[in-house]
């Protein structure tokens, strides 16, 4: 297993697919890993296309004793991972709280950026404010701390069972739910950072092209945040899955690898 130190004495898991095609870096949601990219990943491969897949901190095969867990933090090891693989121009694909993290990371990459695409984005904001009537409340953010703390494995699996509009099958809900379970409490510390970012000036200064994945149904984040970041980016781009909840490359995964094929192929063009 390859592993990257990103502290002293703390190191996150990676794999890194060779390929002649344009890189890739697929920053999973909170509390999985990157085999929830798995469904997307073999086509990237198969297309000939570089990629890099990863644990973020205290989740997978990663170092689960992390100090800080924040959108930042894992942002600065996105950072870190190009920069030790070498890649070139990566186009970086971002899930929920995995948007976040993208967001942020291109922002550091700056001109070694090809774009981002973001599936199910809470940013700019997780959460409502006084300018921004979208999403949950800091008060449902500290519900679900304590719910992770007090009933953890309930929690998790209800969570597991309504991420998808639809019933995916018992099945994929346990693949999720053992992703959940290999996570540790530590992560909950980026789950309540996520609830505190606002990205909203930050948006508008990534110029790098934007592919913004919105599913229809999604009951996890507000579906009406992903319009909002398409606005804020300047090139960015806003396509809906219209049978989709929080998980369009799982649910309608024809659709999103085709669109995301051909984003990478030539970001600017789509």
């Amino acid at each position: 297993m390859a592993r990257l130190e990103v502290e002293p004495g703390k190191s996150i898991y990676y794999e890194h697919y060779s390929g002649a095609g344009r890189p890739v870096v697929l920053v999973h949601g909170w509390g999985m890993a990157a085999r929830v990219w798995d469904v997307n990943l073999s086509v990237l491969i198969e297309a000939g296309h570089e990629v890099v897949a990863f644990d973020q901190r205290c989740c997978g095969n990663s170092d689960k004793d992390f100090d800080v867990v924040t959108v930042k933090a894992n942002a600065q090891d996105v950072v870190k991972l190009v920069e030790a693989a070498g890649l070139k121009s990566p186009v970086i694909v971002g899930w929920s709280f995995g948007c976040a993290v993208t967001v942020e990371a291109a922002a550091m990459l700056g001109d070694n950026l090809g774009g981002i695409v973001l599936a199910g984005p809470p940013t700019p904001r997780f959460t409502q404010t006084d300018d921004f009537p979208h999403g949950g409340t800091a008060e449902d953010v500290a519900g679900t701390i304590a719910a992770l703390r007090d009933t953890r494995i309930e929690l998790l699996s209800a969570i597991a069972q309504g991420t998808c509009h639809e019933n995916p099958g018992e099945a994929t809900i346990a693949w999720m739910l053992d992703m959940f379970l290999q996570t540790s409490p530590r992560a909950d510390a980026g789950l309540a950072d996520l609830g505190t970012i606002d990205h909203r000036e930050l948006l508008p200064t990534i110029q790098a092209p934007g592919l913004i994945c919105k599913g229809a149904h999604d009951a996890i984040v507000d579906p009406a945040i992903a319009d909002i970041c398409a606005d804020l980016l300047p090139n960015g781009r806003l396509l809906t899955f219209e049978n989709s909840g929080h998980t369009p490359f799982l649910e309608e995964r024809e659709k999103f690898n085709a669109a995301l094929l051909a984003f990478v192929a030539d970001p600017s063009a789509a």
